[in-house]
């Protein structure tokens, strides 16, 4: 793993902090790193949750060195559009809860990372922006679809067609957040979320993000079927049998993960 994303384990969390100093910028390379670090926790049982944040107190991420698309290359845009695609995909589908700790500024990709998370919460200094139609570009980081499904229409057209910044209280206001954290304390509060899943079945939590998800490209009713189906399916899961004999025995349940 490179110095500029550096994973910490704490247990059955990740923390993975971007470290592409001054303001945290993506590229190709780094951002295909991530989607092999989410693929690589898929592949382990042991863990259930991925924190993402910035070093430092100023920037979560201010998205792509606007220095790498200064250039008339369309196979290098292509390049950089995929690893932004496939990454925030990989993460988007991740097997576990993903929680955005956003420090400071995220901008464009950066705020895009943060949308392909599961749970943002920002620090109470936190900026966040889509501006790239200021330069001609537009997100590719899956940015206009993801913005448009958590804040509505409207709220997505203000910040991306008009490239209007928002802080931390108006993030919270439509939805784009969940929580503002006191100056400085946005990891400590992401621990603290994320080891609440220490408490819940593997198993049941993959299977409720998969339905919970699953409105974003079906109707509601379609999935009314898939519900019942996948509840008889934890049946053959280690989870159910040990969080309800856990239950029962009144005992703290020793998840499988299975």
């Amino acid at each position: 793993m490179s110095e500029v994303l550096k994973l910490e384990r704490r247990g059955s969390i990740a923390l993975l902090t971007l470290n592409n100093p001054p303001a945290h910028t993506w590229t190709p390379e780094s951002l295909l790193e991530l989607a092999g670090i989410v693929e690589n926790l898929n592949a382990d049982s042991n863990n259930y949750s991925l924190i993402i944040t910035g070093d430092g107190e100023k920037f979560f991420s201010a998205g792509a060195d606007l220095n790498r698309f200064n250039h008339d290359d369309k196979a290098k845009s292509f390049d950089f559009s995929y690893a932004f695609g496939k990454s925030f995909e990989v993460l988007t589908n991740y097997n576990g809860v993903s929680i955005a700790a956003i420090n400071g500024y995220a901008m464009g990709g950066g705020l895009e990372v943060a949308l392909a998370c599961d749970i943002r919460i920002a620090d109470e200094k936190a900026q966040m922006a889509l501006p790239e139609c200021t330069v001609g570009l537009l997100p590719c980081g899956l940015g206009s679809q993801h913005l448009s499904w958590l804040v509505g229409e409207q709220w997505a057209k203000r910040m991306i067609l008009l490239g209007e910044r928002i802080k931390a209280e108006q993030a919270l206001a439509i939805g784009l957040i969940s929580e503002i954290v006191n100056d400085g304390k946005v990891v400590d509060k992401a621990l603290e979320l994320a080891a609440k899943l220490d408490k819940q079945s593997p198993t049941s939590v993959r299977y409720c993000k998969e339905l919970i998800m699953a409105a974003r490209h079906q109707t509601m009713s379609s999935s009314f079927s898939t519900e019942r189906e996948q509840f008889v399916k934890l049946w053959d899961s280690e989870d159910r049998k040990e969080g309800v004999a856990a239950f029962v025995e009144k005992r703290s349940a020793q998840w499988k993960n299975s």
